[in-house]
């Protein structure tokens, strides 16, 4: 009984200690019901003509225990949302790291970022145990620190947007800085405690570079792709581009690493727009009609995403199942701009990815079903 009771006493402390605040939430990936799970992929809807105004906030999530798509448990703009979560420890304070980049900035002042820096939106959070990478595709988001609280902006409603978020063991974070270095991002907002710097150099010397220009390239390669494991143990592989690269991420480099023909989604109301490429080898074809989830049916042209599936699912080869999440276009002027993407193998997240794609512009540039346009 005393054994008992001696057990009792101490989940009764730590459910005190946690009350009281003396748990913090470990920095990491969080679901929206406040689960931390080690990644997750969320697709925020567009707003559609005629649709009440919150549709456009609404969104599909996914994690390691979906079954596919299903629907957000509230709005995007909602802390309680799985990105208001995650970001939480941003704007609570204590001793993190972290670093927000983005090509269209949430401040005004900096909404001129220069065409020099890469087309890359993300977020870095650490501390010295874990942290997460989210990239996504919304512009203005998120608020920087000092703004002190999670929102989300007006401008990411209208349009599509994906997410993909994943939480690393504290060793991944120079590596992830390796990488974004090679993005050369535009960083509105950063801090490298003194704590976590001298472990982390290529956060620190990313930090020093805030708001700057990158049209003097640094010593980092044109392209690196590399192995990222999860927490977890999930490998994810990041790709990532200089502005000296200069040609399109996914044709000339992900279609031959993975081995694979791909289905790209991208943001097709930019100028110099990439037609589908079926040069020998690998076709590259663009999306044009999806429904993510079979939910609601809408144009690529309503859709800022940039995601890419290879054409075969199922762990069919090496080349089957994979899923890509990114932040860079296909087209002209951003084959001279640093970005990138983060791919990841999975039966799942591929089909729950490949049945969103409904049309896909062939090689001769006429719209089919993605199935025969292949």
């Amino acid at each position: 009984m005393s054994s008992f009771i001696s057990i009792m006493l101490v989940h009764v402390l730590l459910l005190l200690l946690h009350v009281c605040g003396g748990g913090a939430s470990p920095i990491q990936c969080y679901d929206d019901q406040g689960k931390p799970v080690d990644w997750f992929y969320l697709y925020k809807l567009p707003h559609l003509h005629l649709m009440p105004a919150e549709e456009g906030l609404k969104y599909l999530y996914m994690d390691a225990g979906s079954e596919g798509w299903a629907d957000g448990k509230t709005l995007i703009n909602d802390t309680q949302s799985a990105v208001g979560r995650t970001l939480a420890p941003l704007y609570e304070g204590g001793d993190v790291g972290y670093i927000l980049y983005n090509d269209q900035p949430p401040q005004k002042k900096h909404l001129d970022a220069s065409s020099t820096c890469g087309h890359t939106k993300g977020v870095v959070v650490f501390d010295k145990q874990q942290g997460f990478w989210l990239v996504h595709s919304t512009p203005h988001f998120p608020p920087p620190k000092t703004d002190g609280q999670f929102s989300y902006p007006s401008s990411g409603i209208n349009n599509g947007q994906n997410f993909i978020c994943v939480t690393y063991p504290f060793e991944r974070f120079q590596t992830i800085g390796e990488q974004l270095k090679i993005n050369q991002p535009h960083i509105y907002d950063c801090s490298i405690p003194a704590s976590l710097a001298a472990a982390v150099p290529a956060m620190a010397q990313l930090c020093k570079h805030t708001l700057g220009r990158w049209e003097n390239a640094s010593s980092s390669p044109a392209n690196r792709s590399i192995s990222l494991l999860s927490l977890a143990g999930t490998e994810f592989i990041s790709f990532a581009k200089g502005a000296s690269f200069d040609n399109d991420l996914y044709h000339s480099w992900v279609a031959p690493t993975l081995q694979s023909n791909l289905l790209v989604q991208f943001w097709r109301r930019s100028t110099g727009i990439l037609p589908s490429d079926c040069s020998p080898n690998w076709e590259v074809l663009n999306v044009d009609l999806i429904s993510p989830g079979q939910r609601i049916t809408f144009k690529a042209t309503a859709d800022h995403s940039k995601w890419a599936i290879s054409t075969d699912g199922g762990y069919v080869g090496p080349s089957g199942s994979w899923v890509c999440v990114g932040d860079i276009n296909r087209d002209k002027a951003e084959e001279k701009r640093g970005g990138g993407t983060v791919c990841h193998r999975d039966a799942v997240v591929w089909k729950a990815y490949r049945t969103a794609a409904l049309q896909c512009e062939t090689c001769e540039g006429k719209v089919q079903t993605c199935d025969k346009a292949v």
